[in-house]
């Protein structure tokens, strides 16, 4: 857990709002159950319960197979709609979910950190849930090493700063185009990820697969190049 949200040190003066926000960001962040969103929020019980199921109804937060609360279709529509390329980013990772049977995402950069801005998951088995507007630190995972390699030097120097991946890996990730993670993240989690390039040759995003090491940790050929063409069709 990266952050407690207690509603009273950041009030609008409309508690209402405060502790809807406080909700919406701590499930940003990861699934919750609703112990979790309790303790992430600082809220009582009944309101953060309160709160959790009305957005649901709403559709802006959803659950997962566990019970989870996480963001729902309502915000990613909205997204959706205010900023057409993510459409795209959501159509890439549903085709690349279907073509390798893994968890599928797309990430940017944001304040230090990467977030996910498209997700997609297999319909059963082992998956690797990460949901859209979740917040996931640039120092582990493999979206993390493609969005770091091509950064100027004096950026790349900060965020390797207790990285898990080394100034060594992330020319190696320049040189073949995509990267590699084993359980850097997560243990037991593996993922590939490739650059989303702009015209001026700076990565906008990283496209990723995410599943069990058992699978990712020799990424098939088939794999790789359908990674790839996710990522060449967002350029």
């Amino acid at each position: 857990m990266r952050h407690q949200y207690q509603c009273v040190d950041k009030s609008s003066g409309v508690g209402v709002v405060d502790k809807t926000v406080a909700v919406l960001s701590a499930v940003s962040e990861s699934p919750r159950s609703l112990a979790e969103l309790v303790a992430a929020t600082g809220l009582p019980r009944p309101t953060a319960h309160r709160l959790a199921v009305a957005l649901e109804h709403h559709g802006v937060l959803d659950r997962d197979d566990d019970g989870r609360f996480i963001l729902g279709p309502t915000l990613t529509g909205w997204s959706s709609g205010a900023d057409p390329w993510l459409a795209r980013a959501q159509q890439a990772v549903l085709r690349l979910r279907d073509h390798t049977g893994e968890s599928a995402q797309v990430y940017r950069r944001a304040n230090g950190d990467r977030v996910c801005v498209a997700s997609a998951e297999p319909p059963s088995g082992l998956r690797d849930t990460v949901p859209v507007g979740a917040v996931l630190t640039m120092r582990a995972g493999s979206a993390a090493q493609v969005l770091a390699a091509w950064l100027p030097a004096d950026e790349r120097t900060s965020v390797l700063r207790g990285a898990a991946y080394t100034a060594a890996h992330l020319t190696d990730v320049r040189r073949r185009g995509w990267a590699q993670s084993l359980g850097q993240r997560e243990p037991g989690v593996a993922s590939i990820s490739a650059p989303v390039l702009g015209s001026d040759g700076l990565v906008v995003a990283a496209v990723s697969i995410s599943g069990p090491i058992e699978r990712l940790a020799t990424p098939s050929v088939a794999q790789r190049r359908h990674l790839l063409a996710a990522a060449t069709s967002l350029a």
